[in-house]
């Protein structure tokens, strides 16, 4: 049977929640039939106890997701800096070597599969689900169809793939996917317009809910990109507005907080501002933002890396952890997390190890990082390079 609770809207806590204001005058008088509470009914059909279990479990102290979910397309980009051919064995190979590390478990408590992943079978024929699911790491997976331009807007994108998804969503729970994750952005060069946050936030809705409904925990992603020259002030102000938009029509479309997981970009100056920010001062920014925007009852904010160096990450995430916080504050990285894997790898098998090890070292030093206790003393120099790439795809 359905799992209902109810959350309370009335004047004082409209404006929190989304930029539009019930305090509407009627013939001089607020709400001149009567000024009554109003219920709004959360439902997420028969999944509600698991989705929270599993969000709860995902966001388990001293643990992360490790996003392996690039397209085919992206796959191959990172295949061919190391001189591999984009194929299917080669995309396999890869992936293969991140989900069987030894011990990934213990740093890793989700990863984001491509769909490709999700239905591949290591070169024994384990399938990836098993190989997860034997070390305690959530299968999760990428369900949007990618960015095209917004019609209307100031060069903006919004992001495609409501058709079909709760089909589709039926189909990757029955293969063993426990969380889905839906990537749109939002450009502050591009002003953002009023237009593409409001598609930004009623996708990310729509999609959260329709995940909930066949049961997968919906990470909400917002990525408010790293492009620009602006101040961080200016970050911070763009994130609150985007961030009251999207719980604003979470609530509309009745999805369960607790059984949430948001990947918010961390509040930093653009990437090409003449100053950049100190790890006190990014953790300052994005948990006032957190703090004003995101209601206690979601259990995790696994934040994306965005082209920060392996090492500016980390120690941005260790900032956010010097003192309690109400939600499970962690990691959600792709790059942040693969790029020294990669380097070390060279696609060899001899080097299968040696690769499988620098991934623990990036794993653990976030994992360090999330319990607020991760220090940079002895990281190496290519570690510390920044991967920001001007105009993102994947």
């Amino acid at each position: 049977m359905a799992s209902m609770s109810f959350v309370k809207l009335n004047a004082s806590s409209s404006q929190w929640i989304g930029q539009q204001s019930f305090n509407q005058k009627n013939n001089g008088s607020l709400f001149s039939r009567s000024a009554r509470r109003v219920s709004m009914p959360i439902r997420a059909g028969s999944y509600t106890d698991e989705l929270v279990q599993t969000a709860k479990t995902i966001a388990s102290p001293g643990r992360g997701i490790l996003a392996i979910d690039e397209s085919s397309a992206t796959c191959g980009k990172r295949l061919a800096s190391i001189g591999l051919d984009n194929t299917e064995p080669n995309r396999q190979a890869y992936r293969q070597l991140l989900l069987t590390t030894p011990g990934l478990g213990e740093y890793i408590s989700g990863s984001i599969l491509f769909e490709e992943t999700l239905y591949q079978s290591t070169t024994d024929g384990k399938s990836f689900v098993d190989v997860m699911r034997e070390a305690k790491i959530m299968p999760g997976i990428k369900v949007d169809k990618g960015l095209v331009p917004l019609p209307g807007s100031n060069n903006e994108s919004w992001c495609q793939g409501l058709d079909g998804l709760a089909s589709r969503c039926a189909e990757y729970y029955k293969q063993g996917a426990r969380f889905a994750k839906w990537r749109t952005v939002v450009s502050i060069p591009c002003g953002p317009s009023a237009l593409a946050v409001k598609e930004a936030a009623w996708g990310l809705a729509r999609y959260a809910s329709i995940a909930q409904d066949n049961g997968l925990v919906p990470i909400v992603e917002p990525e408010i990109l790293l492009d620009g020259d602006h101040p961080i002030e200016r970050s911070l102000e763009v994130a609150e507005q985007v961030w009251a938009e999207v719980f604003y029509y979470l609530a509309q479309n009745n999805v369960v907080f607790e059984g949430i997981l948001l990947k918010p970009s961390m509040v930093t100056p653009g990437a090409e501002h003449k100053n950049k920010a100190s790890p006190d001062v990014v953790a300052k920014n994005t948990l006032t933002m957190l703090r004003r925007r995101v209601p206690p009852s979601v259990p995790g904010i696994m934040f994306l890396s965005g082209g920060q160096s392996e090492v500016e990450a980390t120690l941005n995430l260790n900032a956010m952890n010097q003192s309690p916080n109400p939600w499970h504050v962690s990691f959600s990285y792709a790059r942040a997390l693969q790029n020294s894997v990669l380097k070390t790898w060279q696609g060899r098998p001899e080097n299968i190890e040696a690769a499988q090890k620098a991934l623990l070292i990036r794993a653990k030093a976030n994992s360090l990082a999330q319990l607020g206790r991760y220090s940079a003393a002895g990281e190496n120099e290519e570690a510390k390079k920044g991967m920001f790439v001007k105009g993102y795809t994947y």
